[in-house]
């Protein structure tokens, strides 16, 4: 039982997990307070709010209170989303692509297109074929 989870834990697409998992939390951390002290005050100085999390329509409730749908922290959160996607494409999908590419053309497993075969004759040129072979017979 113990030797099978061993087995699991010491495979490489499990350690290569927690380690992005680490990273990118890490790597979150860092893009959110980028996004809220630097991204978001740059947003509220284009839109007619104390901060972008406040911008977003309001309405007046049935007793009468302002309600404010605050559509800036779902920015905010998209712009997050999008930073840390596109680091973590950029910094660590495209060389490791780029690395297995490289690996797989020096192994010469990279996948080589098979070799054309040629077409089938049809039948009128098989049929042309057949009699010109008889006449060859036929004069020797």
């Amino acid at each position: 039982m113990l030797k099978g989870f061993k087995d699991f834990i010491l495979r490489g697409n499990v350690i290569d997990l927690a380690v992005a998992v680490v990273i990118g939390t890490a790597f979150t951390a860092i893009v959110t307070a980028v996004v809220n002290s630097i991204i978001t005050p740059l947003v509220s100085l284009f839109f007619k709010a104390d901060a972008a999390g406040n911008f977003g329509p309001q309405l007046t409730s049935l007793y009468g209170d302002q309600v404010t749908f605050p559509i800036g922290d779902l920015i905010s959160a998209i712009i997050s989303f999008l930073s840390v996607a596109l680091v973590v494409y950029f910094v660590f999908v495209l060389p490791m692509n780029t690395f297995k590419a490289h690996v797989e053309a020096r192994k010469g497993t990279a996948a080589e297109e098979p070799a054309e075969e040629p077409a089938a004759a049809t039948e009128a040129e098989l049929l042309v074929e057949i009699r010109d072979l008889l006449a060859q017979n036929a004069r020797s």
